[in-house]
């Protein structure tokens, strides 16, 4: 597997982070990866609501057991990360 960073836009960050993430990865990895660098710094928890990756600009996210390398994200493509 190999490392990928991605953009990360984590819903109600207002800072676009850089997210080294393998492409091996699921999306729910994608995602809690993100969120260890956004909730609780950034970004208010909000229990009980699932986190779910789009591609930036898209309308639907990602199917939650989808890899990176499954999803073709190339590097430093940006991610949109939100609560469900």
């Amino acid at each position: 597997m190999a490392i990928i960073p991605l953009a990360a836009n984590f819903e109600g960050d207002f800072v676009i982070k850089l997210l080294p993430v393998d492409s091996g990865s699921t999306m729910d990895e994608v995602a809690a990866a993100a969120a260890a660098n956004s909730i609780g710094i950034h970004v208010a928890e909000r229990p009980g609501r699932t986190l779910r990756v789009r591609k930036q600009g898209a309308d639907a996210p990602y199917a939650r057991d989808s890899t990176v390398a499954d999803a073709a994200l190339e590097a430093t493509e940006c991610i949109e990360i939100y609560f469900e």
